[in-house]
């Protein structure tokens, strides 16, 4: 029987076994991982997995059982056990499935030419990104360096008519080195993922990236505890990004839980800020038909020109909420239950390039590095370790380490004075350079 038959008749099976409505989700995956250290191969694992989810509800409570093996007897037994499990949790009026039967369609997520290209090209990869990197004599150790690629298939039905099946596919390569001098050390690091193996990067690119972040970052100073620009680079932007996303998890919302909870329609930003969420990019690493339970994906507009305007909803959360599901539950495979995520979630491009924002600014710090958790979604504080570059009269004076930064979230925020055109949709959480006025930096 194929997926798309079997996920349909297990359905009517939880029903015949005492569910009110059953959601099944089956998925299909192969897995490859080569990783590469000093020229010499120390793991290539292949692996392929099937497995199978159900979720009932009966008298509103609702239950989930799982298993990876596809006899009919373990399935039988499993979709059981779920049945029983719902007569022993807390029934909730909002727990629902949805019954959007659409999808959205969208091109180029999966690519069936990446299980075609031999082992010995991927392997040669994996070595050249390294040996590419270790050139630089400033180089003096690597970290490894690996290929990487996956494929799956899901197959998703439920009582309320859903059926629906999506394949999709990602590879990608990566390198890290350490740069040595006397007895400082300096790591750096570089990867590429793409949906499609013709869209991958040069390794040279790739190479050159990570051995310029380490090497960048020799011979760092210190500066003074002062207030100063900074510039946050696109490679570290999601430290302010991060927070924002889990603000407008709806859950969150619903509990208190989020410093955004009583903004919507208000000012959060300067008006530069907008911020999509979108499911439908072609290409998009986090882009699909339909969300974690199957409701369409779409795009949204999160923040525009600095006002909220929306939350991030699934079915059972948007219930709750009196609200519509937004398409955005996200869903860790076969295993689990569906929560809230993102699709392909970043700022929008500015007009200035970086390099602009850089000679534009008479003092402040050029972030390259940060530690901590960024913006903390429940209260809006900000504070992180922090490296990068010192700026002075527009141009880089010196590297710098072991500084910290902090502020309000609405502060930071609103004092974002210009937007970089530096955008890599290439990835799904991401953001342009962007500078905030007048931060607080913590130094000697």
């Amino acid at each position: 029987m194929e997926n798309k038959e079997l996920a349909e008749s297990l359905v009517k099976k939880c029903l015949e076994k005492g569910a009110d409505a059953s959601e099944v989700f089956i998925q299909s995956s192969r897995n490859l991982s080569v990783e590469v250290r000093n020229g010499n191969i120390e793991t290539v694992q292949q692996a392929s997995s099937n497995g199978v989810g159900f979720r009932v509800l009966k008298n509103k409570a609702m239950a989930f059982s799982y298993s990876n093996d596809m006899s009919e007897r373990a399935l039988e037994d499993t979709l059981s056990r779920a049945v029983n499990f719902a007569e022993s949790t807390t029934p909730d009026e909002n727990n629902v499935l949805p019954s959007e039967k659409g999808e959205t369609p969208i091109k180029d997520l999966y690519d069936p030419g990446i299980s075609k290209v031999s082992m010995d090209e991927k392997i040669k990869i994996a070595k050249q990104v390294e040996e590419l990197a270790m050139k630089d004599e400033r180089i003096t150790k690597s970290g490894g360096s690996g290929f990487s690629e996956s494929e799956s298939e899901i197959f998703l039905s439920n009582s309320n008519g859903l059926s629906k099946t999506c394949r999709t596919s990602v590879c990608g390569f990566g390198v890290y080195v350490v740069a040595e001098k006397g007895d400082q050390k300096s790591s750096g690091g570089e990867y590429c993922n793409r949906r499609f193996f013709k869209d991958l990067k040069p390794a040279r690119e790739v190479a050159d990236k990570a051995a310029k972040d380490a090497y960048e970052m020799l011979d760092p100073k210190m500066v003074k505890t002062q207030k100063a620009d900074v510039i946050f680079d696109s490679d570290v932007s999601r430290a302010v990004l991060g927070g924002i996303l889990a603000a407008v998890n709806g859950e969150r919302v619903l509990q208190g839980a989020s410093f955004l909870r009583d903004k919507m329609g208000q000012k959060i930003s300067s008006d530069l800020i907008t911020i999509i969420d979108d499911g439908t990019r072609p290409k998009g690493l986090g882009s699909q038909p339909f969300d974690g339970e199957g409701v369409p994906t779409q795009k949204r507009t999160i923040v525009q020109s600095g006002v909220l305007k929306g939350f991030m909803y699934n079915t059972i959360v948007a219930k709750r909420a009196g609200k519509k599901s937004t398409g955005n539950a996200s869903r860790g495979g076969y295993r689990s239950i569906p929560g809230i995520g993102p699709h392909n979630f970043f700022v929008a491009n500015g007009e200035t390039p970086p390099e602009e924002i850089i000679q534009s600014t008479r003092k402040g710090l050029w972030l390259k590095g940060v530690t901590g958790y960024g913006i903390n979604p429940v209260n809006g504080h900000f504070s992180g370790g922090a490296s990068g570059f010192w700026i002075e009269n527009g141009r880089v004076a010196f590297p710098v380490k072991g500084l910290t930064i902090a502020g309000a979230a609405f502060a930071m925020l609103s004092s974002i004075d210009v937007l970089g055109n530096d955008l890599d949709l290439n990835r799904s959480f991401t953001a342009p350079t962007f500078r905030i006025k007048n931060m607080q930096i913590g130094g000697e």
